[in-house]
């Protein structure tokens, strides 16, 4: 599938390719919302599912999520009639029988994206929180964001984590961040973007040719179409799109893409 990219609705990320999996560190429930509300309000305005989990980690309830949220998007509850936007609680998305399994979740994951593709919607976009995975069960959480990056890869879903400031040390944020394509942290109303690992490559280590490769396929081009625009072949452009995700030390292209719109490498207007 090609990259499309799809607006986040946050200012510290702008837009997004589909299949983008990120974690965001919060400090307050004012700061959570400050997530929550635009990221699902652009979800909402773009056609897509919007799917909340409110885990028992967080610092609000599912009514305080569609208060807040209504503020925003004053017909939040024809969205809700459609079914077009839902909140789930804790057991009913990480406990559905009774106890906590990858499997079943990502299964709920796959039928919710069938079911807004069913209603006619562009894809899907989900904002929860595993931290209580990464205190509680660590195996588990890493199995599961592993699961999670690989269901959500190249298929039409943007996933938001959640995780508290207050109860992550500096070990705590760079393994819940390692799985993610990339993390930001909200704090007393501030966006800031976390540097977690080395340094991404600048815009002068990739080619001209990369740069550009890269540029096209965040505006939604398939390897075929950019042979096509570029007058060279399929073959040749996957092997810069190959290239620039070695480089940036991705681990595909939609997280290749991701990384070099986060880091302004390569600019898309509209």
């Amino acid at each position: 599938m090609a990259a499309s990219l799809r607006r986040t609705g946050l200012s510290v990320l702008g837009d997004m390719p589909w299949g983008t999996h990120f974690s965001v560190f919060y400090e307050t429930k004012g700061d959570l919302l400050d997530i929550l509300v635009p990221f699902f309000k652009a979800g909402l305005e773009s056609n897509e599912f919007c799917l909340g989990v409110i885990s028992k980690d967080m610092p609000l309830t599912k009514q305080d999520a569609w208060n807040a949220l209504r503020q925003a998007v004053p017909d939040l509850e024809l969205h809700a009639t459609a079914g077009r936007v839902e909140f789930l609680s804790h057991d009913e998305w990480f406990l559905q029988g009774g106890d906590f399994d990858v499997a079943g979740v990502i299964r709920l994951l796959n039928d919710k994206l069938v079911q807004a593709f069913a209603r006619g919607q562009a894809g899907m976009r989900i904002n929860g929180s595993p931290a209580w995975l990464q205190r509680e069960r660590w195996n588990d959480f890493h199995a599961f964001e592993k699961a999670t990056d690989e269901a959500i890869a190249d298929h039409r879903i943007i996933a938001a984590c959640n995780f508290p400031l207050a109860t992550s040390g500096a070990a705590e944020i760079l393994a819940a961040a390692r799985p993610h394509h990339f993390a930001v942290l909200r704090r007393n109303g501030v966006w800031t973007k976390l540097q977690t690992t080395e340094a991404p490559t600048t815009t002068h280590s990739l080619t001209p040719r990369e740069v550009e490769v890269l540029t096209w396929a965040a505006r939604g081009k398939s390897a075929w179409e950019i042979a096509e625009i570029l007058h060279i072949s399929e073959r040749t452009v996957d092997e810069h799109v190959q290239t620039a995700v070695r480089k940036l030390g991705a681990a595909n292209r939609t997280q290749a893409v991701a990384i070099a719109l986060l880091h302004r490498i390569i600019e898309v207007d509209g």
